[in-house]
């Protein structure tokens, strides 16, 4: 998958800087395009000149607001479906030009194998597209945040863009704007409402690569350390006294497991540590081993916490962290901060699967209704 990536304290509404290119007026007709589905098939505009009204919903997958949106957005492909109605989203983003601390809320990012990742994990019921790589259809129509939705009339002209309803939260939604638009044109009427203004993390253009890279550099200029841990210090890990949801990896400099699936827990730390959450790693390797040990830790730029055992007894060091881990490395355990085990993994991890039960235990307090979104399928 990943290794560093591009957590999240989202951008919300797009602002002047963010927006290079103007939103397609009202009165518009659809620009053309042809795209890359997660289908397999390549995706026309004609290819839906049959249908009454045409829906084009920018979205993506690693936004926060554009995640809660996702079952509303299903729904509206499900109800309109046989009214002759075309729903289709396209993602808008370059992947290169998502940073790391944007992807706080997320299991994976915004390239063409993560789409489909996300639509076949939340179910997607309507072509999901590929605008990432040349960003020429967002260009045309300028999607300022995602989600941010076009609803074009039977002649393909533009008649309603913004926001799909007035809240990100659906039990706070009190005005639904791209289906009453969409009702509108079905009944022959004029859309009461053309333009609302839209609210989510704003649009990846190309022109936003720079600030990953210097993220990036950021990473790499953070300081590596190494402690010695006693078996007293293991047991109070495993107590977890962060007050945090707790991630723990054991491994080895000479466990090729350990070594090849280290990246991925690295760049899920650096996803989610603006969050209530923490990661230290635990090299199994004896003491006398800790140059090796540091070298690899600063390769990896493994600026979290890290330890290593202090003693030679390693069956000692393992028991006292947890008397029922009898097998080697690497072994993995997410914590609560009431010390209850939530993900336990002797061997190697399925990091979407890790990064799954991380999302769905961290507190949400901040953005009401990730943990639930994480947490049911």
């Amino acid at each position: 998958m990943w290794r560093l990536l591009p957590l999240v304290i989202p951008a919300l509404a797009a602002f002047g800087a963010d927006e290079p290119y103007p939103t397609l007026p009202l009165g518009s007709p659809a620009p053309d395009f042809s795209l890359p589905g997660i289908d397999g098939k390549t995706h026309r505009l004609s290819d839906y000149s049959a249908s009454r009204v045409l829906v084009i919903v920018f979205t993506c997958n690693h936004c926060p607001t554009a995640q809660l949106y996702e079952t509303r957005i299903k729904k509206l492909a499900e109800d309109c479906r046989s009214k002759g109605v075309a729903l289709i989203a396209i993602e808008p983003n370059d992947p290169e030009a998502v940073r790391l601390d944007e992807l706080g809320y997320t299991d994976v990012g915004d390239t063409f194998e993560d789409m489909k990742i996300r639509a076949g994990y939340r179910h997607f019921n309507f072509p999901y597209l590929y605008d990432g790589e040349t960003q020429a259809v967002a260009r045309a129509y300028g999607p300022k945040a995602t989600p941010h939705v076009f609803v074009f009339d039977e002649n393909r002209k533009l008649r309603y863009e913004g926001r799909l309803d007035n809240s990100q939260r659906e039990s706070l939604v009190k005005t639904q704007d791209a289906r009453n638009a969409i009702e509108a044109l079905l009944a022959g009427q004029p859309v009461p409402v053309g333009h609302t203004p839209v609210f989510g993390c704003s649009t990846k253009w190309k022109s936003k690569r720079s600030g990953r890279l210097e993220e990036l550099k950021k990473i790499e200029a953070e300081p590596v350390r190494l402690d010695m841990a006693s078996a007293d210090d293991l047991r109070n890990l495993r107590k977890n006294p962060t007050g945090k949801l707790l991630l723990v990896n054991f491994w080895a400099t000479w466990c090729g497991p350990c070594v090849t699936e280290f990246p991925d827990l690295e760049t899920t730390y650096r996803m989610y540590r603006r969050r209530e959450f923490d990661f230290v790693t635990v090299s199994a390797n004896l003491p006398d081993e800790k140059p090796g040990v540091i070298k690899m830790l600063e390769k990896q730029h493994a600026s979290g916490r890290n330890l290593q055992f202090a003693s030679e007894d390693t069956y000692a060091m393992q028991a006292a962290f947890d008397p029922k881990w009898e097998a080697g490395v690497p072994f993995t355990m997410l914590i609560a901060p009431d010390g209850k085990a939530l993900y336990q993994k002797q061997g190697d991890v399925d990091i979407l699967e890790l990064r799954r039960v991380i999302l769905a235990n961290l507190p949400d307090q901040d953005y009401l209704g990730h943990r639930a979104y994480w947490g049911t399928r």
